[in-house]
């Protein structure tokens, strides 16, 4: 499979994803939209099997910050909308792929940022994408902005009580979650090198809030790359389906 992977910051890539790609023989081919790298023309998509679309520090109503969300936002449309292509979105990702089918992403009443619990919801338990997960599980939240009206088709399949959307399906085999799952030892580390996320930390979790997050992803780092697998293994088997 080859995998067509849009990044908004050079340290948000696929993360603990990218050893199963390399040992399945996968290949992704990232775009760095936020360094002046253009979105890809929708004609890109022929060569390309599955498109995944990574997180960010901006925000997706930012366009005249950011001209390329625009157009990012219509080319996301045509790989789920027009072709059905199997799709990932994480964070940003989750909130682009809601504005582009038609959803409503506004700024969070309470931003999430730790190590936190979502639940799965009575869909997303009986859905492939989370088989074998448990019904609550902890992982990395690190947003100030949430999917506030769900696009029509899409199915709610995680949630928390600081943001209802947590994860979403939409079309055949569109997925995506608000929180991260592809965390490796050294993510918060890199995160933190972004202002915007170090500043949403720090107004958090307080001035010593970067190195409990660390802590505290440090000592779950077995489990996420144990759900991580799991999602992965999950997500290709959505992406197989004609």
């Amino acid at each position: 499979m080859k995998i067509l992977v849009l990044q908004h910051a050079r340290a948000e890539h696929p993360g603990a994803f990218r050893p199963f790609l390399e040992e399945d023989g996968h290949s992704w081919h990232p775009v760095h939209l936020d360094e002046g790298e253009p979105v890809p023309e929708a004609s890109a998509l022929e060569g390309n099997d599955a498109l995944w679309v990574m997180g960010g520090p901006m925000d997706v109503w930012q366009e005249e910050a950011h001209p390329w969300l625009a157009p990012e936002k219509r080319l996301i449309r045509t790989a789920v909308e027009e072709r059905g292509m199997p799709f990932l979105g994480l964070c940003l990702g989750h909130q682009l792929l809601a504005e582009a089918v038609g959803g409503r992403v506004g700024p969070s009443a309470t931003p999430e940022i730790g190590v936190m619990d979502v639940r799965l919801t009575e869909v997303g338990a009986t859905t492939v994408i989370f088989d074998d997960l448990p019904e609550v599980f902890a992982c990395l939240q690190w947003h100030g902005a949430e999917v506030l009206e769900m696009p029509a088709g899409a199915s709610c399949l995680a949630t928390s009580p600081a943001c209802a959307v947590q994860a979403m399906a939409w079309g055949p085999r569109a997925y995506s979650a608000q929180f991260h799952i592809e965390v490796e030892p050294d993510t918060v580390a890199n995160w933190l090198a972004i202002p915007e996320y170090r500043a949403s930390l720090e107004a958090a979790m307080g001035p010593d809030g970067p190195a409990r997050l660390a802590a505290d992803c440090a000592a779950r780092m077995a489990e996420f790359n144990r759900l991580a697998e799991r999602v992965y293994i999950n997500w290709m088997q959505t992406a197989a389906r004609v």
